[in-house]
Order: structure tokens, then sequence, then C-alpha cells
């Protein structure tokens, strides 16, 4: 299984929170659409399994014009299976959504919108800077529906300047009242670099207090739970059966192959990943010259990135994997380092795998620091510890 990802950089205008690279320099996309498929001609060798799911983020992909978007998917269609690939996705704003949109995308193949709400509050939208209102994420909603797109998700920010706890109840029950099949939740990060950290910076607005922001995320895993979605991953929750695939083979250290500027790549073994300079990108497809770089990376940064990435999942680090790829003492070392956090409750074991407690995922960042420096500080010391605990990996 591998997943092809192909970024958008484009947007209408940026959201005072966002540190992702994007333009609203729109000049350049014909030319840019004709960039990613000589990169996926020239790179398509370097995952070796077959793509089993499309995703077309950015930015903000539903940008493109209906021809564009069309030469973009019919190009990548003549080099990748379409029909064999089992999630399809597609990032939009709603204010890009219409019936022909729907319409476009339908006769392209793509089976599922991800699309940015992030708030009802029409103020609270308006300080982060987007360019919908609460109507539009509405009407979008109900377009999407009456045109026949079932898998949709959207997403919802938390601790957004002045929002209140109430604020927050009204609109994460006004998205769950769709009942869609899947949705993602995010507390509010001040970037460096951000509008919104530069007010932050200067007084303009107030961060969320760690309490308030306490308060909205169990809000959040209680309601969620009581509607019947599943908290798969930190910031995403789905129905049974409508996990994002694309998304969770990232979480599953599975290949992908990351297209345009600023994308990443893994192949399995190697990381590499694009500059974002959309000029230099272009040229370099022109003249059908590569433009990644190989992100060198030691055992131990591989190491790290897996325990990163596993931690993020409700599931949790796959102990018998881990055992395999890194041996039986790291295994050792890993639950010794974890016991005061599974005391503390902070942690789950089962005995197959390590995880963060869901009540704990709001702190999962300082959790997995601290589990990585105090197995750092291990490393020279492995065989002075308890070998035996391995053998909680099969106690039932």
């Amino acid at each position: 299984m591998a997943g092809l990802y192909i970024h958008i950089p484009y947007c209408h205008a940026k959201c005072s929170y966002c540190d992702f690279f994007s333009t609203p320099r729109a000049d350049s996309v014909d030319d840019y659409v004709d960039a990613l498929l000589v990169e996926l001609s020239l790179r398509r060798s370097e995952i070796a399994d077959a793509f089993t799911t499309v995703y077309i983020g950015g930015g903000t992909p539903s940008i493109l014009s209906a021809a564009q978007l069309t030469r973009l998917v019919e190009g990548i269609g003549a080099m990748v299976d379409i029909p064999s690939i089992v999630e399809f996705t597609i990032e939009a704003n709603p204010e890009d959504v219409t019936i022909q949109w729907c319409e476009t995308i339908k006769r392209l193949g793509i089976s599922r919108v991800s699309m940015g709400v992030q708030s009802f509050d029409d103020e609270q939208l308006a300080i982060i800077n987007r360019r919908h209102s609460s109507q539009d994420a509405v009407d979008a909603i109900e377009t999407l529906r009456s045109s026949g797109i079932s898998e949709i998700s959207c997403d919802l920010i938390y601790g957004l300047p002045g929002q209140s706890l109430d604020s927050w109840k009204r609109s994460l029950c006004k998205l769950l009242d769709y009942e869609l099949p899947h949705f993602s939740s995010y507390l509010l990060s001040y970037e460096p670099g951000t509008r919104l950290f530069q007010q932050l910076k200067h007084g303009k607005v107030e961060e969320a207090s760690e309490e308030l922001a306490q308060e909205m995320y169990g809000y959040l895993i209680e309601e969620a739970a009581r509607r019947g979605y599943n908290h798969y991953e930190i910031s995403n929750f789905s129905k049974p059966g409508h996990n994002a695939v694309h998304n969770s083979n990232y979480w599953r250290d599975l290949p992908y192959l990351g297209l345009g500027v600023s994308a990443h790549s893994f192949d399995g073994c190697v990381r590499r990943f694009n500059a974002n300079k959309i000029d230099d990108y272009i040229k370099c497809m022109s003249q059908r010259m590569l433009y990644c770089e190989v992100e060198e990376e030691t055992a131990d940064e591989r190491h790290n990135d897996y325990i990163i990435v596993a931690l993020r999942t409700a599931q949790g680090i796959d102990l018998k994997r881990y055992m395999a790829e890194w041996g039986t003492d790291r295994c050792n070392n890993l639950l010794s380092v974890a016991k005061p956090f599974i005391d503390r409750h902070q942690m789950t074991f089962n005995g197959d795998y390590l995880a963060i407690a869901e009540e704990h995922m709001l702190i999962s960042d300082r959790i997995m620091v601290e589990v990585i420096v105090r197995l750092i500080v291990m490393i020279g010391f492995a065989f002075e510890y308890c070998h035996g605990a391995i053998n909680l990996l099969y106690k039932k």
C-alpha cells in the first residue's frame, strides 16, 4: 500500500493561523499543473508499491478551475490506475463548493472531500481571516450531499481568539448534527511567522488558557463518543469504517510520494522533500530535472519518527513490530520509560500496544518528547535494565 499526495500551493487569501506554504499568486497555476505531471513521471518508480490512495491538498485545491483539475487528474490517470484507488480525497473551502464543482470531481473519480469549516461563528471566522461565513459552510455541506458525495470530512478549530466554551460547544454540535462520516478537530496553534502569532505577540489577541483548552477538548471527546465517533488519532474522529485511509497510512509509517512544492515523500527507507520555490520547481520540471532533496536521517531519527507517528494514534505503538525493527533491548527500554506514564494513567498498555490515553492526548507532544528524551538517556545503559519486561508483550 502506498499513497500519492499532490500539493496545490494556491489560496484566495492567507488564513491568519496558517504556516503551510501557500500563495495568492495564481498566474502560474497552468504551468504548475504541467510540472506536477512531469514530476510524477520522473518519480513514480521511487515507490515500489501500487498507489491505493490519492490526496490533493494545499493550499486550496478547490481554487483550480474545472479545466485545470481535469487536466491534473486525467494526467495522473495516465500513470496511476485510478479505478483501483480505494480513497481519492480533495481539500476544499466552503466558498468554492458549487453544484458544478461537485459534478466535476465526481466525473473525475474523486470520492472524498475534506473541507475547512473551522467555526460556525462568523466573528471567529473573521478574526482568523477565513473568507467564508457560517452559512457558506452549511450550504457547502448540503451541496455536497445533494450532489451524491457522502464521504465528507470537515475541520473545526478550538481555542480560537474570543471563543468561549459555550461557543465551542455550539460549533461542534452544529457540525455533529450533520452526522458526517468523519471530522477533524484541532487546538489552535500560534506558529511563528503567522499573522496570528504577531497579533498574539503584540497583545491584539489572547491565547486560550490551558484550563479552557482542556475543557474544550474534554467536551470534544465526550460528545464525539456520545454521537458514535471513533477517536482514532489525536485530531481525527470517524464513524465505524470511515477512518481516513490516506492519513492513516502516514501514521502507520507506510510509503507515500509527495508531488509539488513543499511536499515530502517516504519510500519506506529514505525521506525526500521539495523546496517551496514555485518558479524554481516549474523550471526544473520543464527541463525534466528532479527538484527533490534527500532528507538525511539517522537510524535513531528514523526510530524517533516512528514513535511520534505511532503515538498520534489511539492504537499506539505496535510493540511486536517495534521489537522486530529495533530489537528486544530497545523495546525493554521503551517499556521501562513508559512505566511512569502508565502508572499515572497518561499512557495505556494492553500487552501488544503502547498508547497515549485519550484524556491526555491534548498534551501528547509533551509526553512524546519526554519518552524520546528518556530513551536517549538510556541508550548507553540498555543492558542494565530488566530484560524480563519483554514478557509483558504477551501477557493478557
